[in-house]
């Protein structure tokens, strides 16, 4: 496996250089940060190049780093990150990119690149606020078109905003202000005598 983490470095040293703006290599695998401006570029090269061949997509995610490192971290907030698989050469990478922009964060859509990024950038974009710029059709896909706000930030509340339930006087399903009340959810345990043979 080593022989194989070499080889692939190795490889994106050399296809990538300057491109690359962070390599690190932790428990079996290498993962690549790049700019936002070379991104999509980088990931053609990655799908493209003869020596790297990422055919596929398995995956693309948002995340938050407002609180990474208990709150020490200084870098951007928002960053979206694939996880790539070279079926002809047998070999995965994760490639990172933060956006510029922590109000407005926008990064380049790879969905031209690879398809099945359509879904998860969709995602990204609905729970995170992360803009795909160049995506065809950028709406949300896990929350309702009127929400407000990006679930998945740090700092949205656990209980949201608005809840919905259907009222049967109205005939109809009505959007209100949340009525959850603070309470302690700490569960009692009451065991009987010889519980588990004990």
């Amino acid at each position: 496996m080593t022989m194989k983490l070499d080889t692939l470095q190795a490889t994106l040293e050399k296809v990538l250089g300057e491109q690359i703006i962070d390599l690190k290599r932790e428990f079996g695998e290498i993962t690549i940060r790049v700019a936002p401006g070379h991104y999509a570029a980088v990931a053609k090269t990655l799908r493209d190049h003869s020596e790297l061949r990422f055919e596929q997509l398995i995956d693309l995610c948002g995340v938050d780093y407002s609180s990474y490192g208990e709150g020490a971290y200084e870098g951007p907030r928002f960053a979206a990150v694939s996880h790539l698989l070279s079926v002809t050469k047998n070999w995965r990478l994760r490639l990172k990119v933060l956006a510029a922009n922590d109000d407005f964060p926008c990064v380049a859509s790879v969905t031209p690149i690879w398809n099945s990024a359509n879904w998860f950038e969709r995602e990204a974009f609905d729970m995170f606020g992360i803009i795909f710029e160049g995506h065809e059709d950028l709406r949300r896909i896990l929350t309702d078109y009127g929400f407000i706000g990006h679930p998945m930030r740090k700092d949205f509340p656990t209980t949201g905003h608005v809840e919905m339930r259907y009222d049967a006087e109205q005939k109809r399903v009505i959007y209100q202000p949340v009525t959850i009340e603070p309470r302690e959810i700490t569960p009692r345990v009451i065991r009987e005598d010889n519980y588990g043979g004990l």
